[in-house]
């Protein structure tokens, strides 16, 4: 065996361990990356691996993903970090297909049998509220950026359509791209050199599955289309992702039930690897009319359509890269679509909590999950976890 494939892999034997250990969130993520990717191994240069990550926050698909893919990129080409996205994805993927199998053996079984989960639901509104608190603290910079975040809040509570959310990313980057003189200058602004091949794939694929899903109607390729279009729009990570997921399928299509999406939005917090694994469980359970085949086959296509865009974007843009971050306009921008993605995860947390219940319990669990989250250094896994065993332990002593 050749010392390249021996590095090689190495490379997809240290993607595997991460995607088993990488537990808390991004900064924690990144920490793992710089210790064994950068310090490690030497896979890339620590001044890479920054920039390479603020590219990969930049662009819409779950960050976190593309960032390994990127990585894999550099070290071996588009084979290698199409096999690292596939590793990356693998466990967290398969470990949420699994919980959508067994929530809806549990509910179809067992009457009640999501009682073990009743706090878990509160919790997990608690864990987006935080998301949006870091989120905002790190993307609201200005007053401008903070009536646009209110002004999307506010579409976002009372037009919950998966349709209005691409409109609004849009519609914010060109309002703040018009202040691209208080950017400062770069050196020189380049012509750009711009290889388009990933770029026609990613449309074509878009272009594609768009019109086969409305000629067919078939709901495989229609729930290929949803989540290709998602995993093409958001902005943000995984978090981000919450609002528009629970918008299309259970407020607009109704495939899941609020107190399903919450339960497995809870699980996915507490399992390691990328957040964006909470579609596959979404995928399943839309497709769970078609028995085993079904949750499998639905869980397999979610995680493809959400995964693959942001794939072919990085591989697009990264080609180029060091030529666009030059231009004002570019950089100006997203403080636009940052902001309204903010304004989302705001919608997020009040449409997700408004199902609920309204009482003190419930506030109890979402105040209770945000302040450790926020003040103590107790891990997401550990505080799920426990939400768990306290709804078997009321369930058993309660009834």
């Amino acid at each position: 065996m050749s010392v390249r494939k021996v590095r090689y892999y190495v490379f997809l034997k240290d993607i595997f361990t991460l995607s088993l250990t990488a537990f808390g969130g991004p900064q924690a993520f990144l920490a793992m990356l710089l210790e064994r990717m950068v310090k490690k191994r030497g896979y890339i240069q620590e001044e890479e691996l920054w920039e390479l990550n603020a590219l990969c926050n930049m662009l819409p698909g779950p960050s976190s993903t593309q960032l390994v893919s990127a990585i894999g990129f550099r070290v071996g080409g588009p084979n290698l970090a199409y096999l690292a996205l596939f590793v990356w994805i693998l466990p967290a993927t398969s470990i949420m297909m699994a919980a959508a199998i067994l929530i809806d053996f549990l509910q179809e079984n067992t009457p009640g049998a999501l009682n073990f989960a009743r706090f878990i639901q509160p919790m997990a509104i608690g864990f987006i509220i935080f998301a949006a608190q870091k989120t905002i603290s790190k993307m609201i910079k200005t007053t401008e950026a903070m009536i646009l975040m209110l002004i999307s809040a506010f579409v976002a509570f009372f037009y919950s359509s998966p349709y209005i959310f691409p409109v609004m990313l849009i519609l914010g980057g060109l309002s703040t791209s018009m202040k691209y003189k208080n950017q400062p200058k770069a050196e020189e602004e380049k012509a750009l050199t711009i290889k388009w091949s990933n770029f026609y794939l990613w449309a074509g694929v878009l272009i594609i599955a768009a019109v086969a899903g409305a000629i067919t109607k078939y709901q495989p390729i229609l729930l290929f289309e949803n989540f290709y279009r998602n995993g093409s729009l958001i902005f943000g990570g995984g978090q981000v992702l919450v609002p528009y997921l629970y918008t299309e399928f259970v407020d607009f299509k109704r495939y899941l039930s609020s107190e399903e999406f919450l339960t497995g939005y809870a699980i996915s917090q507490g399992i390691p690897g990328p957040t964006f694994s909470i579609s596959s469980y979404v995928g399943a359970l839309s497709m769970r009319d078609g028995g085993l085949l079904g949750f499998i086959i639905g869980g397999l296509i979610s995680a493809a359509g959400i995964f693959l865009p942001g794939i072919f974007l990085i591989f697009f843009v990264i080609r180029f890269w060091d030529q666009l971050k030059l231009y004002r306009p570019v950089r100006a921008a997203l403080e636009g679509i940052n902001a309204v993605s903010c304004g989302m995860l705001i919608a997020a947390a009040y449409l997700l909590f408004e199902p609920l219940e309204s009482n003190g319990i419930n506030i109890f669990f979402i105040l209770g999950t945000y302040s450790l989250l926020q003040f103590s250094k107790v891990s997401s896994p550990m505080i799920i976890a426990g939400g768990i065993v306290l709804g078997i332990l009321t369930q058993h002593f309660l009834g």
